[in-house]
């Protein structure tokens, strides 16, 4: 007998999101929410990559990011806020960047889901 997994909606995938966030479990979410070829979208003013394409370069993307933060101090996520086939997140994180003062870091997250999974990323700073 052939079982065919349940296709999440935008919904679900938004509140589990909020769950692994909050806990500032990005990997997990990545690995469990984002299709393979999922992309990721920076604003003009990145330091780092402003488009990655596919799951394992935006994983590489979050261990360059993560190697930038000299210390976490903590942080907040607001939402989710769906709409349609979007969720969005606000995101503040206090911390520490090398060669910077500490400061807190504030962006709103915007995900596109399609079948059942994220399959882009843009954040707004």
């Amino acid at each position: 007998m052939i079982t065919q997994e349940a296709v999440m909606t935008t919904q679900q995938i938004a509140d589990r999101m909020a769950v692994l966030f909050k806990e500032y479990k990005w990997k997990e979410a990545q690995d469990e929410l984002f299709a393979p070829d999922a992309t990721s979208h920076e604003p003009e003013k990145s330091q780092g990559p402003r488009v990655v394409a596919g799951l394992e370069n935006i994983k590489q993307k979050g261990n360059l990011f993560q190697s930038m933060v000299e210390e976490f101090h903590g942080g907040y996520i607001l939402g989710p806020l769906v709409a349609g086939n979007h969720i969005s997140f606000g995101i503040f994180l206090d911390m520490k960047m090398h060669d910077a003062p500490r400061s807190m870091m504030e962006e709103i997250a915007v995900y596109t889901v399609k079948d059942g999974k994220v399959t882009s990323e843009e954040f707004f700073y």
